[in-house]
């Protein structure tokens, strides 16, 4: 079990950072659509190209942000009926969940954007709007969105796997840095 802690605090640190860096990403963003707004409104001056790359800007954010965000436990559930059960039940579910929804779900994704991304590529293609940008960076945010969504539920599978065998504490509890936190219990594990 040690070398998949091993590879799921790997998977941790590697969003963790990911999710960090992206942060910069929604200033960008928000300051390029105030750019925008202010050249279409105050000078009469539009562009395809800076509402294309707000769209971009915004799937970036979204898209590389989902393994970050399920590191931090901070997807939407619903509790009504898994709130009452155990602590155990509803790792039991996680995983359960985690093998058979999200991760067939987010691979499929990234199976089936692949071919999309390497086609845009390939052909170069751009925006069919006038001014607009190449596609292909666009294209290319799914699959690699869904590939850190991906280890990531493969991370927290490892992880709930391994406090039911009472190897780490409870993965599912909010802590201020997952992954600098998975790193200390490792070294923990490891004395």
């Amino acid at each position: 079990m040690k070398p998949l802690l091993a590879l799921a605090r790997a998977i941790d640190f590697v969003n963790e950072r990911i999710g960090r860096l992206v942060y910069w990403g929604v200033l960008v963003m928000v300051l390029v659509s105030a750019a925008n707004a202010t050249s279409r409104y105050a000078l009469s001056m539009a562009s395809n190209a800076w509402l294309e790359l707000q769209w971009y800007l915004f799937s970036a954010v979204f898209l590389l942000c989902s393994g970050y965000t399920l590191l931090h436990n901070e997807h939407i559930r619903i509790d009504v009926v898994s709130g009452r059960l155990s602590r155990r039940t509803q790792i039991w579910i996680d995983v359960f969940g985690l093998l058979f929804f999200l991760l067939p779900m987010s691979v499929f994704i990234m199976w089936l954007s692949w071919p999309i991304f390497m086609n845009a590529w390939t052909t170069g293609e751009i925006s069919g709007n006038a001014g607009g940008l190449v596609r292909w960076p666009a294209r290319l945010l799914v699959p690699v969105g869904f590939f850190l969504l991906s280890a990531q539920g493969l991370s927290e599978l490892i992880k709930r796997i391994a406090y039911l065998r009472g190897l780490v504490p409870d993965p599912a509890e909010k802590h201020e840095d997952a992954a600098l936190e998975q790193i200390q219990v490792g070294e923990k594990a490891a004395e």
